[in-house]
């Protein structure tokens, strides 16, 4: 697994770096930027454990063409690739057709979305969105309370072009639109106390799951529970979970 992005030249930087060698994840595609800082995110958590996120992109908001030149051959061998809207959004359409013609399944999280949502043609560059209620409202126009809302906004998606839309309610759940399936995946029952970091475990355990071959339905019932257990752990990534953990809870139906 390798990270493609970059940071500054401050103590943020030797942190992000660490923090992420010590998940496994390669960084040669991390780049250290002289000029802008590394970017950070500043989260609020309430009574209910919901929480609310401003993100100062720094670095990240600086790549461009160059740092996708340095990483063709990574793009060239990926399985999956996982994008967002932290860095500028022509890097990650870009990447994506790169990857695409490779072969690569590419993930997209539309987060932040912007709030007048995405044009067709960007969603039409990706294999796979996965809004959660906000960004949902912003791409289609209305934000799914329920099972029936989110299959509703997913199957709005895949009208627009994107091939399978992953619709998540939080803690009520999961509905994922695709060419073989459209089906509701029920939440995991587990003791929640912060919510920080389980749309980033979602993402990632999609994305480790289609890369090890599982199909769609799986892959989502994978990540959904790498979802739930990062809510019952303080903090981003440490909250998020072992493979072991997540294997344990699926286990129990």
């Amino acid at each position: 697994m390798s990270a493609f992005s970059r940071v500054g030249n401050d103590a943020f930087a030797t942190t992000a770096l660490d923090t992420l060698e010590s998940f496994g994840v390669a960084t040669a595609q991390i780049r250290r930027d002289e000029k802008a800082a590394t970017g950070i995110a500043l989260i609020g958590v309430d009574r209910e454990g919901e929480n609310t996120i401003v993100v100062i992109g720094g670095a990240n908001m600086a790549l461009d063409i160059s740092d996708l030149e340095r990483a063709r051959a990574p793009l060239a061998g990926t399985k999956v690739l996982l994008t967002q809207r932290e860095i500028p959004p022509s890097v990650s359409l870009l990447a994506a057709e790169r990857a695409r013609a490779a072969g690569a399944i590419v993930v997209h999280d539309p987060a932040p979305a912007p709030s007048d949502g995405l044009r067709d043609e960007e969603l039409r560059a990706f294999d796979i969105v996965t809004p959660n209620e906000s960004e949902t409202e912003a791409l289609v126009g209305f934000r799914p309370d329920n099972a029936a809302d989110a299959q509703r906004a997913g199957r709005a998606l895949i009208a627009r072009g994107v091939r399978s839309a992953i619709v998540k309610l939080g803690a009520g759940g999961v509905h994922v639109v695709g060419p073989d399936c459209d089906l509701f995946v029920p939440p995991f029952r587990v003791k929640s106390v912060d919510s920080v970091g389980a749309g980033d475990s979602f993402n990632g355990g999609l994305a480790d799951a289609l890369a090890r071959g599982l199909g769609l339905p799986a892959a989502v019932r994978f990540a959904a529970a790498c979802g739930a257990l990062a809510t019952t752990r303080y903090g981003a990534a440490a909250s998020a979970p072992t493979r072991a953990a997540v294997e344990s809870l699926l286990a129990q139906g």
